[in-house]
């Protein structure tokens, strides 16, 4: 009645872990379009589309993990689903999270019964005001909740009375797994959004998972109790509902085990007789930065399920609570029951996505889709020296943090604009001669993987000029590589299920001395071996000034405008994340899309100033690819070698220290703890924006004559705050 003709447009969402299955129901009778349950497992590659917090509870964090952040943007009213309304303070949090992602005119929250107090009921009546909504409440019962003065005392004396060893039962019976033949790819529960598809999918199979649970009782198995784990809540529900369809001389009841601890006592009219404790067997993840030690370890309990009371159970759990340390709940099952029966449901879990503009990033959507994790709302930056002690004395690597975004001043934006206005007809050169090379090479179903995130805006000109000169929508994704560490193998396993791995080809702005080239071989031959698949390593570069690879633009070492600024030339995203406490395994690398920076964006600019040179250079670019795909392109390595020589003349000790090309300099110059420049003099005509940040920073410039760089960046060797260099100066 609350929802009128918008019953049939209506989202609603349970809350776990009690109001999972109950949310479930709810769904099914209002034929909802789409049924979310929030969750305390963060689940490996699923983005995180809401974050709110249970004040009251023993487990406060609470996610929501569709498995399409667009789930929660469909039209329509929301109900919102709880067992009680004690507060309502969960209620509140969580309608300002979900109004923040996408507002709407109607919330309707829904539960069994409602102890508010009167002063609790306006908050949400003004939380209906401030977000401008109607928020009504709709439940089965109304009431209060008022103790007596005394009732800790009272209640301890009763405990003392009645409370004592638990119940034992000799009883040992044996565990049975049950096959139910779980329809593949449907969900287990509402934890990454279940639709009217998925419903009816659900009842299809059920009778045939019936039957096959029948089968596995046997005929004499007259009273039995199904029993779900947690938020798996729904499924044990309706295969007990199924089973007892199929068996008329069976009585089936249904439950679940939980995470709340509650007295029980043997006490007519008390309503918690029995009590089953047993090992946490899921090892749920939560929220990294807020994880507890009980989140994850501890005690877990099961309810009312008394010694004989039933000839069998069905414990019924998903694969991630399928663990060895489940044999602590099977074997207090087996005390109180002459059967145990043990069914997984296979858990559903979505596959990865691609970040697109304008929700990651400020590209366009067709212009690439980011293969990352959205870690935008995690605090990540440190202060550069700190992160650069911290890498140098091994105690951490670089990917697990982010520096905090230099914003430069007036004067070196200047020289970034005059520099493009400069070179973009010759980076436009550059663009085609790799994107014809490449298709020449690859065929035109080529699909283009930019190392994020300097590659990205390369891999999008890329994809420009296709579609420009010949008409081609290439697809173009941005994976993450680490030195170190190699590249996603998520996002390749994404890329693998999707197209042919021989038809990737992996791009990025430039080669130093050619360590990334080195990291990518390294990483797909690893990948080849873990699964079969081929991706080839031939990494494709605007400049290739180390001599590292085969397909490139130019060999010359010249500026490629967007390595002078971070994320405002890169679609807003940040350099790449791999750390175990914000991201899981098998969860693809993370960064984050700094919204903030909006206002200072150049990525566009970037990108339309050099596409606006395509048609000025295409006849030259016909005429030059060709010659240049028939000479020798084989990598020498010369970079290498040079850099190896310059970190032996200079005694850093590492050749990671030592950052040659002017793109690399130029990171160094904005990310890292400088210690020299190296220029070749007769560059200095394109190194104003070096120049300038190392007068900025108070980093000596040395002149080189025979450098085999434009430039070369000298990372401070030995670096701790407030210790001297080797060159005997302060190192900050």
């Amino acid at each position: 009645a609350e929802l009128g003709d918008d019953a049939n447009r209506v989202t609603v969402i349970g809350f776990a872990e009690t109001a999972t299955g109950l949310g479930h129901l709810v769904a099914e009778a209002l034929d909802a379009q789409l049924y979310l349950h929030s969750t305390r497992r963060s689940v490996p590659g699923v983005v995180r589309a809401g974050v709110f917090a249970e004040e009251h509870s023993h487990a406060t964090e609470h996610l929501l993990l569709p498995a399409e952040p667009a789930m929660l943007t469909a039209a329509g009213p929301l109900v919102l689903v709880d067992d009680e309304l004690s507060t309502g303070r969960t209620v509140a949090n969580t309608l300002r999270a979900l109004h923040a992602l996408c507002p709407r005119q109607h919330y309707v929250v829904a539960a069994l019964v409602d102890v508010r107090s009167a002063e609790d009921g306006a908050v949400l009546a003004a939380l209906g005001v401030e977000l401008g909504a109607r928020v009504a409440v709709v439940s089965l019962a109304v009431g209060t909740v008022s103790v007596p003065a005394d009732v800790l005392e009272r209640g301890a004396a009763l405990v003392a009375e009645l409370d004592g060893p638990p119940s034992r039962s000799a009883l040992h019976a044996p565990v049975h797994r049950v096959e139910l033949g779980w329809p593949q790819g449907l969900p287990d529960g509402g934890r990454h959004g279940v639709t009217r598809a998925h419903r009816a999918t659900l009842e299809a199979a059920l009778p045939a998972m019936a039957q096959r649970i029948s089968a596995a009782l046997g005929p004499d198995s007259a009273r039995v109790l199904v029993l779900g784990f947690e938020e798996l809540m729904h499924a044990p529900l309706r295969l007990a509902t199924a089973l007892a369809d199929a068996r008329a001389d069976v009585t089936v009841r249904s439950s679940t085990t939980t995470r709340s601890p509650v007295l029980a006592l043997e006490h007519p009219g008390y309503a918690v007789r029995h009590r089953l404790d047993f090992p946490a067997h899921d090892h749920p993840v939560h929220i990294p930065s807020q994880t507890r030690p009980e989140d994850g370890a501890g005690t877990r309990h099961a309810y009312n399920i008394t010694p004989r009371a039933y000839d069998a159970v069905l414990l019924v759990v998903d694969t991630p609570a399928d663990t060895p340390e489940l044999d602590g709940l099977l074997a207090a099952l087996a005390s109180v029951t002459e059967r145990v029966l043990l069914a997984v449901v296979p858990s559903y879990v979505p596959d990865p996505r691609a970040l697109r503009g304008p929700e990651f990033g400020s590209y366009a959507p067709d212009e690439v889709g980011w293969l990352l994790t959205d870690l935008s709302d995690v605090a990540l930056e440190a202060p550069v020296e700190e992160r650069e002690e911290a890498v140098q004395g091994g105690g951490a690597h670089y990917a697990e943090s982010l520096p905090i975004e230099y914003q430069p001043e007036p004067a070196y934006l200047e020289l970034f604009h005059a520099a493009l206005a400069e070179s973009a007809r010759r980076l436009a050169h550059a663009v085609g001669m790799v994107t014809e090379i490449l298709i020449a090479e690859r065929g035109p179903d080529v699909v283009l993987a930019s190392l994020a995130r300097a590659g990205t805006p390369i891999g999008v000109l890329v994809r420009r000029w296709a579609s420009h000169t010949r008409g081609l929508e290439l697809p173009h994704y941005a994976v993450s590589i680490v030195r170190g560490r190699g590249i996603d193998p998520v996002a390749l396993a994404y890329l693998a299920d999707r197209y042919d791995p021989g038809s990737v080809v992996f791009l990025d702005g430039w080669t130093g001395k050619g360590a990334i080239a080195g990291e990518l071989t390294a990483a797909l031959d690893a990948h080849h071996a873990a699964t079969g698949q081929r991706f080839d390593d031939s990494l494709a570069v605007l400049a290739d000034p180390g001599h590292c690879v085969r397909t490139f633009g130019t060999r010359a070492d010249y500026l490629i405008p967007s390595a002078c600024l971070n994320s405002t030339v890169s679609g807003l995203v940040s350099r790449t994340v791999l750390n175990t406490w914000d991201l899981a395994p098998g969860q693809l690398h993370g960064a984050k899309c700094y919204r903030d920076l909006a206002d200072a964006d150049v990525s566009s600019v970037f990108l339309d100033a050099v596409s606006a040179h395509f048609d000025d250079v295409a006849e030259e670019v016909a005429t030059d690819w060709p010659v240049l795909a028939a000479s020798e392109r084989e990598p020498t390595w010369q970079g290498w070698r040079a850099v190896t020589a310059i970190s032996e003349s200079y005694g850093m000790g590492s050749e990671n220290l030592v950052k040659p090309g002017v793109g690399e300099t130029t990171r160094v110059l904005l990310r890292r703890v400088p210690w020299k420049v190296l220029v070749r003099p007769d560059a200095l005509g394109e190194l104003a924006h070096v120049l300038l940040l190392a007068r900025q920073r108070g980093v000596p410039v040395e002149e080189v004559d025979d450098l085999a760089y434009s430039c070369v960046g000298l990372i401070h060797p030995r670096y701790t705050r407030g210790a001297t260099g080797a060159d005997g100066t302060a190192a900050g």
